[in-house]
């Protein structure tokens, strides 16, 4: 969809947000699954508190739903009755367990007594269809008298459709009150059987197991859904490493090859080369790296599987303040940190696109595991490349749990939405692709060919010595470099090949074990795995998520930068110091 669509999106009367927000109950017998519901729309953050008068606690979040804003009271169950007379909420949710549902609609009986706006949560159906029972929801729903929703709370199915019922009972006008039937424990449960009875389908018996159903097996099971996760993973990774780097050597590395035999010594020959660099540079990043991994993502995204990773990674998500929508951005991110920010925009909003956008630009983009895997592979072997990355991850989890800290409140939950699986459409994927990366173009290409310009020029009216001697207290004195690295870590901001480009020119040799020890070489591949990735990654956050955000993640890069690497380096250098 492209920037200047307009959608008229139809506003529900009244809109239940702030101090209208609407408190709903969820409520239900043990093991109906009204925890493991509770947790997939929860805040990154839950407030605990204690009912009047017992020791029992119940947790509330705030949830958003569209437009309408819910608080969502997750009550303990044993004395259910008693807890919603006390917390006196707008509407109930009750979650009831499909492959017992004789048990669980004694308790809806008495709910129903209440009088308050309700609807039931046909839970774990996934479950009741693995055990051949097969259950009408429209059937309970004429027999109860409420709306009656098919869920998988484990699998995030159903759950938007729940909480949009909730939404439409509670904006109906409330049911005239009629006289208490009373009613014996064993009438009730001769009831709820007799309704339960009504409900079963008979005539599902005997499906067959689809490929839709192994794929869930897949992708949402608790039991395997990592697994996915990590195979995607896994794919995106392929793509960056291995399709990536041959895309890279036909395309833009003939073309640097092209442009080597080409030194002009004039000003104007300097720049350009100069503007020839910052093309080949736009092909070195769109099309090697940035296009074949968002055509797997967006790909993905369409077939119905993106959903699910993210509704499987959530609460792993929440640990750093996030929700499990922002596992697409990050997967991109792995191939360029430009459309993952921009992404990250569209995606998110408030706080959470704010952290979001400052911790995506410590994932390993596609330029900076070119630079460890060339290096680090080379001189450090298989055990560096894996320590330089499980660094990084652990960088983005502990920064993600201090900035999760310092927030002022919690964003709100979100519903996830489980859409069906579909074959993606050639055509689609492409527009949307175009879309997703239209700002290399627009935002990236002026600052490659204008960086590059500024570069050759400096080197070409001999301004490395200076710019080599300012940064001396950073290369020489804190990372123990040599002073000459000054500019390739400078200029790394344009493109960080470029860094590794440049070190060899500094250097005068492409064989850096002459001219760095291990601890150099590994202090220096900190530095550039956690430094600002590049200017167009500045540039598109300053757009999508404000200066003050841009700014922040230029400081705060840098300073992790500084930080991981001077650490690595002084304990190294302990450790190097104890053994002799």
């Amino acid at each position: 969809m492209s920037s200047g669509t307009t959608v008229a999106v139809p506003l529900r009367m009244p809109l239940f947000r702030g101090e209208r927000s609407l408190r709903i109950a969820l409520v239900g017998a043990s093991g109906g699954g009204k925890r493991t519901l509770f947790k997939a729309v929860q805040a990154t953050s839950v407030y605990r508190a204690v009912l009047a008068g017992s020791r029992d606690k119940y947790d509330e979040c705030a949830v958003q739903v569209g437009l309408d804003e819910v608080r969502l009271n997750h009550l303990p169950g044993p004395q259910v009755l008693a807890d919603i007379e006390q917390t006196r909420p707008d509407m109930i949710v009750q979650v009831i367990d499909a492959t017992e549902l004789e048990r669980h609609l004694a308790l809806t009986l008495e709910l129903l007594a209440l009088r308050r706006p309700m609807v039931i949560a046909l839970n774990k159906m996934d479950e009741a269809k693995a055990q051949g029972l097969y259950l009408s929801s429209n059937a309970l729903a004429r027999r109860l008298g409420v709306a009656v929703i098919p869920t998988s709370a484990a699998r995030g199915y159903g759950l938007a459709q729940l909480f949009r019922a909730a939404l439409d009972a509670a904006r109906k006008p409330a049911p005239p009150p009629q006289p208490a039937r009373e009613e014996s424990q064993a009438e009730r449960r001769q009831r709820a059987a007799s309704i339960a009875d009504s409900a079963r389908r008979p005539d599902r018996d005997g499906e067959s197991r689809d490929l839709r159903y192994w794929l869930d097996e897949m992708f949402l099971s608790p039991r395997w859904s990592l697994v996915g996760s990590a195979l995607v993973f896994a794919a995106a990774l392929f793509v960056v490493l291995v399709v990536s780097a041959w895309l890279d050597g036909v395309s833009a590395a003939r073309l640097a090859d092209w442009a080597a035999g080409w030194q002009p010594d004039s000003t104007a020959g300097v720049v350009g080369r100069a503007v020839a660099d910052g093309l080949i540079g736009l092909v070195g990043i769109a099309v090697p790296y940035m296009i074949p991994l968002m055509l797997l993502l967006v790909a993905l995204e369409r077939s119905g599987i993106m959903a699910r990773i993210a509704f499987a990674v959530d609460r792993a998500f929440h640990g750093v303040g996030l929700h499990g929508a922002v596992a697409l951005p990050f997967l991109m991110g792995l191939g360029c940190n430009v459309p993952a920010i921009s992404s990250i925009a569209r995606s998110t909003r408030g706080r959470e696109r704010v952290v979001a956008s400052l911790l995506v630009i410590f994932v390993p983009c596609s330029a900076r595991s070119a630079i460890v895997l060339a290096l680090a592979g080379k001189y450090l072997g298989t055990l560096g490349v894996l320590a330089i990355f499980a660094t990084s991850m652990l960088a983005i989890a502990l920064l993600g749990k201090l900035l999760r800290s310092r927030a002022r409140e919690p964003g709100p939950g979100l519903i996830p939405e489980i859409p069906p699986y579909a074959v993606p459409a050639i055509g689609p994927v492409l527009r949307e692709t175009w879309l997703r990366t239209q700002d290399i173009v627009t935002i990236v290409l002026p600052l490659l060919v204008a960086g590059s310009v500024a570069l050759a020029l400096l080197n070409h009216f001999g301004a490395d010595a200076l710019i080599n001697a300012a940064l001396r207290p950073l290369t020489e004195v804190w990372l123990g470099l040599p002073v000459v690295l000054g500019v390739p870590i400078l200029f790394g901001v344009l493109r960080k090949e470029l860094s590794l480009l440049m070190l060899y020119q500094a250097l005068g040799s492409f064989e850096i074990e002459r001219f760095l020890g291990p601890i150099q070489l590994v202090t220096l591949l900190m530095f550039l795995t956690f430094y600002l990735p590049c200017i167009s990654t500045f540039a598109v956050t300053l757009k999508s998520a404000g200066r003050k955000t841009a700014f922040a993640a230029v400081l705060l890069s840098l300073g992790v930068a500084m930080a991981v690497s001077g650490a690595a380096r002084f304990s190294l250098l302990a450790i190097q110091w104890a053994a002799a």
